[in-house]
């Protein structure tokens, strides 16, 4: 099974709602399971610096499979995976990417960033939302 852009497309129209809503400019950016970049959206006004953070939440979240934040705890000084975020090209180890999944299938994700953390996660899961509706 893989993403489809009509999917990925309104995955991003979702985020950009959400984000609208709270009043907030985000970056929302969608990739499949590789972590290939297949869509992307920068509404007006959010911080530059995020174009990246966001496409690296969602290549984040697929590498490993779970909600960046839950990588949060265990990266920090002492813990576990303490370092992660240094491995392969720059992982993102607090909230705003989460898996996209379809009958049980990891098929992508979706990274948003520009807001505060909480933001993020509240804008990420309104997107999710919006592909398990699939409406």
């Amino acid at each position: 099974m893989r993403l489809t852009l009509a999917e990925a497309q309104r995955v991003i129209d979702a985020g950009v709602k959400e984000a609208e809503r709270i009043g907030r400019p985000m970056n929302v950016a969608v990739v499949d399971d590789g972590g290939h970049l297949v869509a992307f959206a920068r509404m007006d006004g959010s911080i530059k610096a995020s174009i990246d953070i966001s496409a690296k939440k969602a290549r984040t979240s697929i590498l490993m499979n779970l909600p960046t934040a839950d990588l949060a705890d265990a990266t920090q000084p002492g813990a576990e995976l303490y370092g992660l975020e240094h491995l392969s090209g720059g992982l993102v180890t607090f909230g705003g990417g989460i898996p996209l999944t379809r009958d049980g299938e990891t098929v992508g994700a979706v990274g948003v960033s520009a807001g505060s953390v909480d933001e993020d996660v509240t804008v990420a899961q309104a997107a999710v939302a919006a592909f398990q509706n699939r409406t």
